[in-house]
């Protein structure tokens, strides 16, 4: 329905490079297992956690912080993800942590040449919790945490994906990583990304 035309509207156009074109720049890592790679770098940050060294710096071999940063992650993302994975009864899921990651780690080759920003969002800046677009509560603050985490913006302090976005992409019947997409392809229109939140939720 809307998801098929939204891609249509953003897949077209003399804008849009070609996706080989896109990702040419990917760097000599391994590529074809990299999902792999992924899960075991996460199974080795949960183990430890689970051992009770619970601090980001920790968690994580400087072989291991090397791979996460050349798939555009951080050691502190990965960390909050295991974190409220156990402390939260399951959530987010690995696959789902996969998905998230999956979704930056293109936007961070395709649309950034794999080259970091040093430029991060301020907390302080984030629309409030309470704030509404087109009378959807949270919707303001999600976004613009979802163009931070597809930019490598977001500050340490600040998680894609936490205890206020899942009950929020539950309630309107959305895949965290699904959403990240979707802002991705709708730029700066946030109408865009109205009418998928609403194309998917019951409450419209």
């Amino acid at each position: 329905m809307y998801w098929r035309g939204l891609v249509g509207t953003v897949s077209g156009g003399e804008k849009n490079l070609s996706i080989a074109v896109r990702l040419s720049y990917l760097s000599s890592m391994s590529n074809y297992n990299w999902a792999d790679t992924f899960r075991e770098v996460y199974d080795s940050g949960y183990e430890v956690y689970m051992r009770g060294e619970k601090y980001p710096d920790e968690m994580f071999t400087e072989e291991q912080l090397e791979f996460l940063r050349s798939i555009g992650a951080t050691g502190q993302e990965i960390f909050d993800f295991v974190e409220d994975n156990i402390l939260s009864g399951g959530e987010p899921s690995f696959e789902t942590v996969l998905l998230i990651t999956a979704a930056r780690r293109d936007y961070f080759l395709s649309q950034q040449r794999g080259q970091w920003t040093d430029e991060k969002v301020r907390v302080a800046d984030l629309p409030a919790k309470t704030a509404e677009l087109d009378g959807i509560v949270w919707l303001p603050r999600i976004i613009a945490k979802a163009r931070a985490k597809l930019r490598g913006q977001m500050p340490e302090e600040l998680m894609y994906g936490c205890g206020g976005d899942r009950p929020f992409c539950k309630r309107h019947n959305i895949h965290l990583a699904d959403l990240l997409r979707v802002v991705w392809m709708a730029g700066e229109n946030d109408d865009l990304i109205v009418q998928y939140i609403k194309s998917q939720s019951s409450e419209f």
